[in-house]
């Protein structure tokens, strides 16, 4: 079943690099007492994850906090390392939490998981963004396959 607008975000966990090392962050200390945009793409340096999706959200980074988001969060099917040296290539900083989705558990959880096998990627995230706040969806937004359209930051902040 596909998470909705009104549902309660799942529980779940996520890995992440930090200064410290690869630590885990779970959905409650995520999303507990936040706004947070949590978006998610197929993969990390894929094209138009890396020509647009990302980056738009580090450009508009400053607009969103701005809306009163706490947390911008960046969530794949790749293991930290990838997530890190991508955010890293992207020149990401403080902007956006680059968050390991490695098994695609979270993904699966929240029913926004597909099968890229053609692709050679296994099972991935659906391209989406939702805006969650403390721990409720208030807008979820879906991408049909292969578009880019409904997720992007500028999207999010319409919707602020």
């Amino acid at each position: 079943m596909t998470i909705k607008v009104g549902d309660r975000a799942p529980s779940g966990s996520f890995k992440h690099i930090t200064g410290e090392g690869m630590e885990e962050i779970s959905t409650d200390d995520l999303f507990g007492g936040k706004k947070v945009v949590l978006f998610s793409l197929p993969g990390a340096f894929t094209p138009t994850c890396s020509a647009k999706h990302l980056p738009g959200f580090v450009r508009h980074a400053g607009d969103l906090k701005g809306k009163g988001v706490d947390t911008i969060a960046c969530m794949s099917v790749n293991d930290a390392f990838v997530m890190d040296a991508w955010g890293k290539d992207q020149s990401v900083g403080d902007a956006v939490v680059m968050l390991a989705d490695g098994n695609g558990d979270y993904a699966k959880a929240l029913g926004l998981d597909f099968d890229a096998s053609g692709f050679g990627m296994g099972t991935r995230a659906q391209r989406f963004a939702m805006i969650v706040e403390d721990g409720t969806v208030t807008t979820l937004n879906v991408e049909e396959p292969g578009a880019f359209e409904v997720s992007s930051a500028e999207a999010m902040l319409a919707k602020l």
